[in-house]
């Protein structure tokens, strides 16, 4: 293990513990054959939307900053 943290720049304690935990908790890591990839675990049209209102939110107060002279140069 020391061999691996070395390049890293990482104690040799540390990645002792996180092979620990790796062993106890890999099924809960990398998931179980069973589990089902159809259905997202979040709503991707929700998150599109909500993308897409906070885009315009954005390039809307971004004009209104640079008309009254408050907005510097872009980044």
């Amino acid at each position: 293990m020391a061999e691996s943290a070395q390049p890293f720049d990482v104690h040799p304690n540390q990645t002792t513990e996180w092979k620990r935990q790796l062993q106890e908790r890999a099924a809960d890591v990398f998931g179980t054959a069973s589990t089902s990839l159809s259905e997202p675990p979040v709503d991707l049209k929700a998150l599109h939307a909500k993308v897409g209102q906070l885009t315009l939110e954005n390039d809307f107060l971004s004009g209104a900053l640079s008309k009254a002279g408050l907005l510097g140069a872009k980044r």
